[in-house]
């Protein structure tokens, strides 16, 4: 799914090619991505890009007459912008939004059909689009502090929230709790005032990095490559590969359709959490330190 950093550089990317301009047309090619009819979606034809921002994970385009385009990419959806000779995707486009400017591709890989299109009217009605997760890049540590333990939560299950922290997804909370050397598992509130530091620093400096070098590497252009999985993360996605700080392998937890990636040597003091597949079939086997294994 799509976190912060990559739903900023979209942004960033769709406003420079679409503010000022007139939304002509959208064409839906899968008529289950629109999920409201109040207004119906006729009425942002015609109508102006005034601005392009973030809520939560959700794209806003906000048109003229207080109308606001919503987009949630969900995990496989994505956006590309075509050029006016180039075909959109075959059978992954959901709908195709055209401009003055230009078009744009809103595609979704796989048959699950999680991505969604919203057309609300009044800063009220896109309100509820807001989960209520605090922005860590614009709140200070007290305040962060007070929302991470206002519920007891394994700091995964804390970070990944919506209505905790804003924006962080699987991949990040990984390179967080990796950077701020804290176990998935650990429990928000049996944290020291030293680990929420270390974290809420960490939380920051991640997001603040990794959108600076996504906005590096697309160079003005349409950002392409949105995905999760990226060579230079150090711990998400890298199962068995070593940690780019201590060089252990990197261990992982499988639940549900995710996994959590983490060091044992830097976050856990050398502890192998327990995986509840493996550790269900290996049963007395299963490590429980690296020294285990």
């Amino acid at each position: 799914m799509p976190e912060l950093p990559d739903v900023v550089i979209y942004c960033e990317a769709l406003a420079e090619r679409v503010r000022g301009q007139t939304l002509e047309r959208i064409r839906f090619l899968s008529p289950f991505v629109l999920r409201t009819a109040v207004p119906p979606i006729s009425d942002a034809e015609g109508k102006r890009v005034v601005g392009v921002r973030r809520l939560g994970k959700r794209i806003v385009m906000a048109l003229e007459q207080e109308l606001f385009l919503v987009l949630h990419l969900m995990i496989a959806g994505r956006l590309r912008w075509l050029e006016p000779h180039v075909k959109p995707p075959g059978r992954i486009t959901l709908a195709i939004i055209e401009f003055s400017s230009g078009r744009l591709a809103f595609t979704e890989a796989g048959t699950k059909r999680r991505a969604s299109l919203h057309l609300v009217r009044g800063e009220a009605a896109l309100a509820q689009f807001d989960m209520g997760g605090i922005d860590t890049q614009h709140v200070d540590r007290a305040a962060f502090a007070q929302r991470l333990t206002s519920e007891n939560h394994t700091l995964k299950r804390a970070l990944t929230d919506p209505r905790l922290v804003n924006g962080v997804g699987n991949a990040y909370s990984d390179e967080i709790l990796h950077r701020a050397r804290l176990s998935p598992l650990a429990l928000t509130r049996k944290l020291s005032d030293v680990e929420i530091t270390r974290l809420y620093d960490a939380t920051r400096a991640v997001l603040t990095e990794w959108t600076n070098r996504l906005r590096a590497e697309r160079g003005g252009e349409f950002p392409e490559k949105v995905t999760a999985f990226r060579p230079q993360m150090a711990v998400h996605g890298r199962y068995r590969q070593p940690c780019p700080v201590c060089g252990e392998s990197v261990q992982r937890i499988v639940y549900a359709e995710n996994e959590c990636n983490y060091c044992a040597r830097c976050q856990t003091g050398g502890k192998i959490l327990a995986d509840r597949a493996l550790s269900k079939l290996l049963h007395d086997s299963f490590p429980r330190a690296l020294d285990d294994g």
